[in-house]
């Protein structure tokens, strides 16, 4: 596969995150540079910028004399991450609660009915997809740049642990109720009300990842 691109190393820094989100690059692995250079027919020079990128973005690590690696999010990164995200994403919500039109609302209820029906047919990828155009939305609606710009930064570490919370016992059901009670708050423009609903969202996304953990370790003992 040739990368084609005015600016090559922006284009080869896409192709690897795309790579690592899916797991070709799995975490922990070496990013053989060479093997690179062959596959996508570039120099080094353009991969080597590329890898900065993402170094800066917390996705791979350089290791002076070995390279570099794909980074791999522990449990403590969770545990530290997950508390700052649920601030953000909770002022988010705040500020949308005051910002959001009536028309807004209308179309949030669209994405809400998506969510219900995934729900309730147990369609996991189709929720996935409807909470995450939820998230999309409020903080757009939020209009602060600076908290986008932070939360999207913290969502690609996250994406790295390829997180699956939703399979964790009565989960699905347990983060609809959370998702409807932010959008009430939204709908009764409460910016405490939406602020402190959707912390409770992401506090309990982690609670439900550490409970999948447990599992696995005990099935692993």
């Amino acid at each position: 596969m040739r990368v084609v691109h005015n600016s090559l190393h922006v284009q080869v820094a896409d192709t690897l995150r795309q790579e690592i989100f899916a797991g070709t690059l799995a975490p922990g692995s070496f990013v053989d540079e060479v093997a690179l250079c062959e596959r996508l027919e570039i120099s080094r020079t353009p991969l080597r910028e590329a890898l900065k990128v993402l170094t800066a973005e917390g996705l791979v690590r350089h290791e002076p004399r070995r390279g570099c690696f794909v980074n791999e999010v522990t449990e403590r990164d969770l545990d530290e991450i997950f508390p700052v995200i649920a601030l953000l994403e909770g002022r988010c919500a705040h500020e949308a609660a005051l910002r959001a039109s009536d028309a807004d609302l209308m179309a949030l209820e669209g994405l809400h009915d998506k969510l219900r029906k995934a729900a309730r047919d147990k369609r996991i990828v189709d929720y996935y997809d409807a909470n995450y155009a939820i998230h999309e939305a409020i903080i757009t609606l939020a209009d602060n740049r600076w908290l986008a710009q932070v939360i999207a930064g913290l969502r690609k570490i996250l994406k790295l642990a390829r997180l699956q919370q939703l399979h964790a016992p009565g989960r699905l059901e347990q983060s609809l109720s959370e998702h409807l009670a932010v959008f009430a708050a939204l709908k009764a423009r409460d910016a405490e009300g939406a602020d402190a609903a959707m912390r409770t969202h992401l506090t309990r996304q982690r609670e439900a990842l550490r409970e999948l953990a447990r599992q696995q370790n005990r099935k692993l003992a």
